[in-house]
């Protein structure tokens, strides 16, 4: 039987500088790959996501946006963040220059994810992802989970319980997928923290937790930013998406930030892959919507997988 070929692209995303940010595979074309190949391509690539696009005809696509899965190196997931924008991010770059569309929607198992687009400069309309152009995806309204004991997440995560801003909650939230945002009041403690995902899996698993984002929030001259950390069965995670998401609806429920305020979340730094993540939410009455996560990416690769 002859080889099959596919293409593939690797870009790093939530960053403008290559080597930094989370790295991310794209496949432009995966129609002959079956489930159980897109996730032993997704072992074989062995970052934290590889994407999948199964292109259909224009009309379709307009109707119902651009069809792509999104696997792990474990399993594939309904949603994640940076898979999600530079995969949205390197669509952008392959339409030819006077058609690039102002929003490209994606058509993900959790649903259809909008990414809106707007160009630093004409350079931004080059063929390849370069960062200059930035994208912003508005995810699914948060979903609010009951909150967790202090006292436990502090003993599982292997630090003082004063170290928690017990001010607000630890609380699971998901925009497509579920975090634990767990508060931290010093952003040294959180840089020094030492924690493997396997210390905690057991209590994640039965608390419905899934995994914990570790955030620092501070108001400096009046601007609100946030350091984060995640870990998970991989390692650590350079940046977020998906986490920033639910950190951003986290924030703005609970008073840190305004409604619709700006909000750059900080992540990767002590993985040596620092990553910027932009972020706002709206609060209606009781309700956060309008969840935006924002960001740039640049191509660092090309390749070509024969099977």
């Amino acid at each position: 039987m002859r080889d099959r070929t596919y293409e593939f692209i690797q870009v790093d995303v939530f960053t403008r500088t290559p080597l930094t940010g989370n790295p991310l595979a794209v496949f432009p074309d995966a129609h002959g790959l079956s489930d159980a190949e897109m996730q032993a391509v997704a072992r074989e690539m062995n970052l934290s996501e590889t994407t999948f696009i199964l292109p259909r005809d224009a009309a379709t696509e307009v109707r119902e946006g651009k069809k792509v899965r999104i696997f792990t190196i474990e399993a594939e997931l309904p949603f994640a963040g940076h898979p999600t924008l530079g995969t949205a991010l390197y669509m952008y770059a392959s339409e030819p220059n006077q058609t690039k569309p102002a929003e490209i929607t994606l058509d993900l198992k959790a649903g259809k994810i909008p990414v809106r687009f707007s160009v630093d400069s004409e350079n931004g309309r080059s063929g390849r992802v370069n960062g200059k152009v930035f994208g912003q995806m508005r995810q699914r309204d948060p979903e609010f989970g009951t909150p967790l004991s202090c006292e436990d997440v502090a003993r599982v995560i292997g630090i003082s319980v004063n170290e928690i801003a017990s001010e607000w909650p630890i609380q699971p939230v998901s925009t497509g997928l579920t975090f634990t945002i767990v508060p931290f009041r010093n952003r040294q403690t959180l840089s020094d923290l030492k924690f493997a995902y396997i210390q905690a899996a057991e209590f994640l698993k039965k608390s419905g937790a899934n995994f914990f984002y570790f955030l620092c929030p501070e108001r400096r001259e009046g601007r609100l930013e946030a350091r984060a950390r995640m870990f998970f069965y991989g390692g650590e995670d350079p940046a977020t998406g998906s986490a920033a998401g639910c950190a951003a609806s986290w924030m703005v429920q609970h008073g840190i930030a305004n409604s619709e305020e700006p909000v750059v979340i900080r992540q990767g730094i002590e993985c040596c892959r620092p990553s910027e993540m932009h972020v706002h939410a709206r609060r209606q009455g009781d309700r956060v919507t309008d969840v935006h996560v924002g960001g740039y990416a640049v191509e660092i690769l090309r390749g070509t997988m024969a099977l």
